[in-house]
């Protein structure tokens, strides 16, 4: 009788717990169900669309800490078997840049300080949980360097920038193409003349803008379509290409279509995200900036951004007319650069060319209460990230060294050399040429890995999504492509070393979406990124479709990350269609691995119009 009671007890226990282990799953399951994606949607409902009025919102939400127990047991949740795909009229969706998301959410950005046209993200909740689709016709992107002169209309089908600025031969529209003459607003004969002319009001040797290496960096504030910067590139210069999504707004999307380094942003209320003497040479032809306004604060976010010695080409109605509205403002502005201890070194035809101080001797020289003032001393320069500009001057620190150009050598001497900021930043010129020689063999290893299906030209435009100190865009200094270079906020003091050998980049933070358009990129390459966002608790799933958004069709993903990392993405790539060419290996290690790390490469589809009908 005693073993049979004790059988009967423990029958019911193993019920009741049976019972507990079904009711636990199912409020798991209920939790899972409802969180995944909005209106109780479910990913794997090859039938879901947009109703057209809304795109789909809401982040893949996850419980943390189940996740990482899940994780850290070697089991994963169940991942979608497909992501729905956004509204057509959201093919050239810029998330942080949306101003309908501006009018929704009833913000009130002050519009003469162009803080519309700087970034409002979306909170979690709004979130665009979609794929982007690409126009109709869309067709694999005109190989560089061809691309430099024509695109294909269908990709960017958008006209009226060829309408409204036919006279000064921006672009023209050529049947299934647009095509880019090289001209804009101040050299309607072509950029390649321009730029010679700035050479000669300079005296450089040869009229070589490049000065035998010495101007590398340029920025070019509200750029149109980039053809200053496209014909640059044959001078062995590289510009920063910036405009805002404005009236324009498809300016930098033919940009980087054309494969030209570009990037959206305006000078507003906000520092531009790079670090303090980042340029040799600013330029604005006829850019529509108001310089005067809040005390100069535009151009004193320029003298931040500019080297001891630095230059400021300006080609404007200002510079040249002689009506007195023109004259009052050329004598303001000349009066202003003059307080900064600006020069105007060269003036001709409808181009001036100003000059930064190479000391702070000028500076202490001004009379006492001159404005506008010297910064704090506690202002950190290159500081950039939602950073407010102020209307004060940078002066040179102690240990800045005030040679013209930092003591920079000429390119391209300067991409392998260890360049005097290191030390701001704690890292030996030892250390810097390791992770030089570090990034020079990843790359090669990655190459092979693509071997077999990578095309002459199919690679532009690439991403380097955790920069460090820019070795892997410097392994790749031998093919035809450029690198934006995006430092985490955490890291952003390392983006002046990128500068500083030659080469650009922005700071980011990957919790948000890159101020890009879709379609933009070519190659995304992701060092540990997913893991130091994981950290932060922002979401994975959100950042791969992210990545899907400004990679082209036919492009690749780079991601060497944790073994536990890859494990986890590799189960999206079908749901994101990036299985048109995978490959995941296991890498030597060396001093810069953190751990297990494995390297997954894959290729993105071209959707055909089953997929864009879903």
């Amino acid at each position: 009788m005693k073993q049979k009671n004790e059988q009967i007890h423990t029958t019911r226990l193993l019920t009741y717990l049976l019972i507990g282990l079904i009711g636990v799953l199912g409020l798991v399951c209920l939790y899972y169900g409802s969180s995944v994606a909005p209106g109780s949607r479910r990913y794997d409902d090859t039938d879901s669309r947009l109703d057209g009025s809304d795109p789909v919102f809401g982040g893949f939400s996850r419980n943390r800490d189940l996740v990482d127990l899940l994780d850290e047991q070697g089991y994963y949740l169940e991942v979608p078997k497909s992501i729905p795909i956004c509204d057509m009229k959201y093919s050239e969706l810029i998330p942080c840049l949306d101003r309908n998301l501006i009018y929704q959410l009833k913000l009130k950005p002050n519009l003469t300080v162009m803080e519309h046209y700087e970034r409002h993200c979306p909170p979690p909740e709004r979130r665009y949980n979609c794929l982007i689709p690409p126009p109709k016709g869309y067709k694999i992107p005109i190989r560089w360097p061809v691309s430099r002169d024509e695109v294909w209309k269908a990709n960017i089908p958008h006209t009226h920038l060829a309408e409204e600025k036919s006279d000064q031969h921006w672009m023209v529209v050529d049947g299934e193409k647009i095509k880019f003459p090289g001209g804009g607003t101040h050299f309607h004969y072509g950029a390649d003349k321009y730029i010679v002319g700035l050479a000669q009001m300079l005296k450089f040797p040869g009229d070589k803008l490049n000065n035998g290496g010495h101007i590398r960096n340029v920025l070019d504030v509200g750029c149109g379509v980039a053809s200053f910067g496209a014909y640059l590139l044959h001078h062995d210069i590289i510009a920063m290409s910036l405009a805002p999504n404005d009236v324009h707004e498809n300016q930098i999307q033919f940009a980087l279509e054309r494969g030209i380094p570009s990037t959206l942003g305006v000078l507003g209320t906000k520092r531009l995200p790079y670090p303090s003497r980042s340029f040799e040479l600013a330029h604005c032809s006829r850019c529509r900036i108001d310089w005067l306004q809040r005390d100069g604060i535009l151009l004193l976010e320029l003298d931040r951004l500019l080297r001891p010695g630095g230059y400021f080409a300006y080609s404007s109605p200002e510079a040249y007319e002689q009506d007195p509205e023109n004259r009052k403002i050329w004598n303001a502005m000349y009066s202003l650069l003059k307080r900064m201890c600006w020069k105007v070194i060269a003036k001709r035809g409808q181009t001036v060319i100003w000059s930064k101080p190479l000391s702070n001797s000028c500076y202490l020289k001004r009379d006492p209460g001159t404005l506008p003032p010297l910064c704090n001393s506690s202002d950190d320069p290159d500081a950039s990230w939602n950073v407010s500009m102020k209307a004060c001057i940078t002066p040179y620190s102690a240990r800045m060294h005030k040679e013209r150009w930092s003591g920079l050598l000429p390119w391209p001497q300067r991409l392998t050399a260890a360049p005097p900021r290191l030390e701001e930043i704690g890292v030996s010129s030892e250390e810097f040429h390791e992770d030089t020689k570090i990034w020079h063999f990843r790359a090669i290893e990655y190459w092979k890995q693509m071997k077999s299906v990578i095309q002459k030209n199919s690679i532009r435009n690439v991403m380097d999504m955790n920069s460090n100190l820019g070795g892997f865009a410097t392994a790749l200094k031998d093919k035809d492509v450029w690198v934006m270079n995006v430092a985490s906020v955490k890291m952003s003091a390392r983006l002046k070393i990128i500068y500083d050998r030659g080469l650009i980049g922005t700071v980011h933070d990957w919790c948000e979406a890159f101020s890009t358009y879709p379609r933009t990129y070519d190659l995304l390459h992701a060092w540990a990124v997913f893991s130091e966002i994981k950290e932060r608790g922002c979401s994975p799933e959100d950042l791969l479709i992210e990545m899907d958004r400004i990679l082209r069709p036919d492009g690749f993903v780079i991601i060497r990350d944790k073994h536990s990392v890859i494990n986890y993405i590799q189960k999206f790539i079908t749901a994101l269609r990036w299985d048109g060419w995978l490959s995941e290996v296991e890498p030597r290690t060396d001093a810069l691995t953190g751990g297990e790390e494995r390297v997954l490469i894959a290729r993105k589809k071209l959707w055909t119009d089953g997929f864009m009908t879903m």
